[in-house]
């Protein structure tokens, strides 16, 4: 992973010192609420219903045992002993208070972390597929590319004050598990005509009041080009993009407004004028920051463990944790395990104090020094030893972090909603622990399949309704909370938006709409079909007699 230079480390200092003297003078009455909202915004700190809540920076989901135990002793002194894994691959703390804000912006810069620009109407975090440098099918390590575009686009004197905030998204690999089409900009790795690896590059996708799937702009773009090129694309964005209505400022708007033709022409234009005098990333730069991503001397092991044979014979509740939880590696005998934030019962994505400790712990141990966080709110340790998951497995087991549904209807993303965020309308984790609750039985959960169900408690969709095979949406209707559902959304390479499937449920009546749901594919669906599938071949028709009836 990336290490502050000199540079880094400095500029870190320097705007913890700054935010402390803007604290100090809110705090003294010398700002105004107006006048220190802009500012806090551009160190990741919002006004909750109840609390401010912090947001933390984990570029592309990365993070040594060093730093999360600093975030565990970060929530156990000064929030409530846990912290909140967002959908951005970010960390939020919900109840610390402003008087603490710089004593806790000057622990993350002990351990080279910080929170610019996970606010703000700027180029947010740079999120990547988790599984980065552990997938068998990746073509490139897309980590550094995202450290490359974290350096160049913070406070960058053109983009930090755009219509809207801005988010990109890479994958490196043939499956797409980074969402780069629901992005700002979404970039793939692809192999170029002559063999060389360049980037596929997505404008214009993303979820809130107006969702869109992001659109082709360039099927190619060589590497030496992707900052100039990104220029061009923020630079029509920033000119044209609308500021008179916040509703409408996204480049997802100008994008589908313009269509992609017309945007395309404004960027080739502009890039052409400009690009040939651009400065692009140097080559020696662009090495020193590859250099931080060299993965781990991995000696290549047998496939077959035979402790670990054994123990998937005798013991069906580890067999199937796992199924699910384990991904192969690219190196022979070594596997990528998904910690899971989503024990029935528990809000999901939050995280103890303790249970950061422990898989800092694990990290160390089993992991070569390395965590991970994906964008569905869970946990991940990308390269274990085959030969170790047992042992890993019973010390998860123990503090409860064993639960085997990943990729399961058990493992949906929820966003705070009503109980924490003054954007929401609805509340979302009580009715995400009810349909937990309900289908927590691991056997169901495997009869189903592999299934997202994702849950929203307002239009701004941080829980990404829209993408969810199942999606859910918290409304507000003459004070009544009613929750929408739409189905056959996919975050995946064959994206897709969810389909409203009809008037809203009540929250009590919520999980048997699921479960209706869920019955109808399990009767329509033929064999090997996943929930996706069904829905695509079947349509809406069977699901929303199941939900209203014929009439």
């Amino acid at each position: 992973m990336y290490r502050y230079d000199e540079f880094d480390h400095a500029f870190v200092r320097e705007r913890v010192a700054e935010f402390k003297d803007q604290v100090e003078r809110r705090l003294a009455g010398q700002l105004t609420e107006e006048e220190f909202r802009p500012l806090r915004l551009r160190n990741g700190l919002y006004l909750q219903l109840h609390a401010y809540m912090l947001r933390i920076a984990i570029p592309y989901g990365v993070l040594s045992p060093r730093q999360l135990r600093q975030l565990a002793m970060i929530g156990r002194k000064w929030d409530r002993g846990y912290g909140h894994f967002t959908t951005r691959q970010n960390l939020q703390y919900n109840w610390v208070k402003l008087v603490d804000i710089p004593d806790v912006l000057a622990a993350l810069a002990d351990v080279e972390m910080h929170c610019i620009q996970t606010s703000g109407n700027c180029v947010r975090n740079v999120t990547a597929d988790p599984f980065a440098a552990a997938a068998n099918d990746e073509l490139e390590d897309p980590r550094p590319w995202c450290e490359i575009l974290r350096q160049w686009s913070t406070l960058h004197p053109e983009f930090s004050w755009l219509p809207r905030k801005f988010k990109i998204a890479i994958s490196g690999a043939a499956e797409d598990r980074a969402a780069i089409a629901f992005h700002d900009i979404g970039l793939k790795i692809v192999r170029g005509p002559n063999g060389e690896n360049g980037f596929r590059v997505l404008v214009g996708g993303g979820m809130g009041r107006t969702p869109y799937v992001g659109q082709e702009i360039r099927s190619f773009l060589k590497k030496e080009h992707l900052l100039s090129y990104i220029e061009s694309i923020l630079r029509v964005y920033n000119l044209f993009g609308r500021r008179d209505n916040i509703h409408k400022a996204r480049i997802k708007i100008l994008v589908n407004q313009l269509g992609i033709d017309k945007f395309r022409d404004a960027v080739e234009a502009d890039w052409e004028a400009t690009h040939k005098t651009a400065i692009d990333l140097p080559e020696d730069e662009r090495r020193r920051i590859m250099s931080y991503f060299a993965p781990p001397a991995l000696e290549p092991r047998p496939m077959r463990d035979e402790g670990l044979a054994a123990r998937r014979e005798t013991d069906p509740v580890f067999a199937t944790w796992y199924k699910h939880n384990v991904r192969l590696h690219r190196v022979p005998g070594y596997a990528t395990v998904v910690i899971s934030l989503k024990e029935p019962g528990r809000t999901p994505g939050d995280a103890s104090s303790e249970a950061m400790d422990l898989v800092a712990d694990l990290a160390e141990r089993f992991g070569h020094d390395e965590i991970r966080v994906n964008y569905t709110q869970n946990l991940m340790l990308p390269h274990v030893a085959i030969a170790d998951i047992p042992a890993l497995y019973d010390i998860l087991k123990e503090a409860g972090l064993a639960t085997g549904n990943f990729d399961l209807l058990g493992d949906m993303i929820c966003c705070p909603g009503l109980d924490y965020c003054n954007l929401a309308n609805a509340r979302s984790i009580p009715i995400a622990k009810e349909i937990a609750k309900r289908f927590e039985d691991p056997a169901r959960q495997e009869l189903i399949g592999p299934l997202r169900l994702n849950m929203s408690g307002c239009i701004n969709a941080c829980g990404h309704h829209h993408s969810g095979n199942i999606g859910i949406l918290g409304v507000d209707k003459k004070g009544t909370e009613l929750y929408q559902i739409s189905l056959g959304g996919n975050p995946k390479d064959d994206a897709a938006i969810g389909t409203i499937i009809g008037p809203g449920f009540r929250a009590e009546a919520v999980p048997q709409a699921i479960d209706t749901i869920i019955d109808t594919y399990l009767a329509k669906r033929d064999e090997g079909e996943s929930f996706l599938d069904t829905w695509r071949r079947v349509g809406p028709a069977p699901f929303k007699e199941a939900l209203y009836g014929a009439g």
